[in-house]
């Protein structure tokens, strides 16, 4: 069976509540048990750096984050579990990415460019506290993603910029050295839950709406007692639709329960009731954890521990591998100049592909004689998925170029022969 390796980052800004819990720790964690899956989690204390100027507040998060996930039941020993800050492979990488990637790019990012149009907004320059770690911020997401070769990437879609970006800074490289980087994907689970706050709207720290994940049963109780409710008396019917108090709750009942909730919120249950019924459910999914939180944060060394180990099995891949990058781009031995030209030659020798995105926003490939000779052009494709299956294709069975035709625009004086033998070759190459 083959592996794929999933990626999800978690940056460390601030207290896990029940919405992060439901949305992302919940499924992350179910997620990481499925077989064929290889897991990568890492807490994205770089990233934070970039929101947040609290240092104690970045470690507190960590604490409390690595905490969570682990009460969760993330195993340590099952997934690749680190901080970002301990990889100092993440940052070198950050730097040759961004000697690949065009300033055009990040220009489009929407959070340097939600800045933008803040400033014009407010009469102030464009970049007016705009730091340059925010406008790099798509640099350091796809080194993170590139580095272990994430081919699935679970995000928001407000998320799937920032991955289709890291696309084109891997196939840049790629087509500049050769290729080194897996191109990921995107993972969009439209299923996710999104819990309501305390005030009816999405639970969130921006709004200040909260219900931390483990708060302690008293605090949750007052907590339950503040979510704002309608003005309907004892045995008037309540609508479920709309209601914080009912969507909470249904995150964590079974569907039995639910309908259960749902018959007497129709038969009138008064609000006060029902806010008991919430809190003893959502208290019976969070206790057992919570016990096993306040153990954890009560032994900070064991979590240091467990990330230290999950760091030293993250760069017995990304040290390697970086290596291999450094040597791709020329910072190598000076002994090395020799083989790596021997090296240099025999490559050029094979024909290849060369993947690229052109101005009018379409992804296209090419397949080149070692010679230099174009053998074939695509037409444009709307994403850089399709046109890397397109290439997937060719590379697996020259028959393809048949299924293909109509994504292939006509390359004078080249004939169908000529290119499967290309194709064969490379193919050849591949399997010595």
């Amino acid at each position: 069976m083959s592996t794929t390796r999933f990626l999800t980052g978690i940056t460390t800004t601030g207290t896990p509540h029940l919405g992060n819990f439901v949305g992302s720790i919940r499924p992350s964690v179910a997620a990481s048990l499925r077989p064929g899956v290889q897991s990568f989690y890492f807490l994205a204390d770089y990233h934070a750096l970039i929101k947040c100027e609290d240092p104690v507040r970045i470690q507190r998060s960590t604490l409390e984050i690595a905490a969570s996930w682990l009460a969760a039941g993330l195993d340590p020993e099952k997934v690749t579990f680190y901080r970002q800050s301990d990889i100092p492979e993440i940052p070198e990488l950050t730097w040759l990415l961004t000697c690949v990637t065009g300033k055009g790019l990040l220009n489009r990012a929407h959070a340097y460019k939600a800045s933008v149009d803040k400033n014009h907004e407010a009469g102030r320059e464009s970049d007016d506290g705009v730091t340059a770690g925010l406008f790099m911020y798509p640099v350091l997401m796809a080194a993170d993603i590139l580095m272990f070769k994430a081919h699935k990437v679970p995000v928001g879609r407000d998320q799937v910029q920032h991955i289709e970006m890291a696309r084109d800074m891997g196939a840049s490289f790629n087509h500049l050295y050769g290729e080194h980087f897996v191109l990921p994907e995107a993972v969009i689970d439209d299923n996710v839950a999104t819990l309501p706050g305390l005030d009816g709207r999405k639970m969130s720290k921006s709004y200040d709406n909260t219900i931390p994940l483990f708060s302690s049963r008293a605090q949750l109780q007052k907590l339950i007692g503040g979510i704002v409710t309608d003005s309907r008396a004892p045995g008037e019917s309540k609508d479920t639709e709309g209601s914080a108090l009912f969507q909470i709750y249904q995150a964590f009942a079974t569907p039995e329960e639910t309908a259960a909730l749902r018959q007497q919120y129709a038969d009138g249950i008064a609000w006060g009731e029902a806010k008991q019924v919430l809190l003893e459910r959502v208290d019976q999914v969070i206790a057992p954890m919570r016990e096993q939180y306040e153990a954890l944060i009560n032994d900070p060394a064991r979590i240091e521990q467990t990330l230290l180990a999950g760091a030293e099995r993250a760069r017995q891949a990304a040290t390697p591998f970086l290596r291999e990058l450094r040597s791709a781009v020329g910072l190598r031995s000076l002994v090395q100049a020799s083989s790596a030209k021997a090296a240099k030659a025999t490559k050029a020798a094979l024909p290849s592909f060369k993947q690229y995105r052109e101005k009018d926003g379409k992804f296209y490939f090419k397949f080149v004689a070692s010679d230099g000779r174009l053998l074939l052009q695509s037409t444009g494709f709307d994403a850089p998925k399709e046109a890397g299956q397109a290439i997937a294709q060719l590379q697996q069975s020259p028959d393809a170029l048949q299924a293909l035709a109509a994504r292939l625009a006509p390359v004078e004086g080249v004939t169908p022969a000529d290119v499967s033998a290309a194709l064969q070759a490379l193919a050849d190459a591949a399997a010595a």
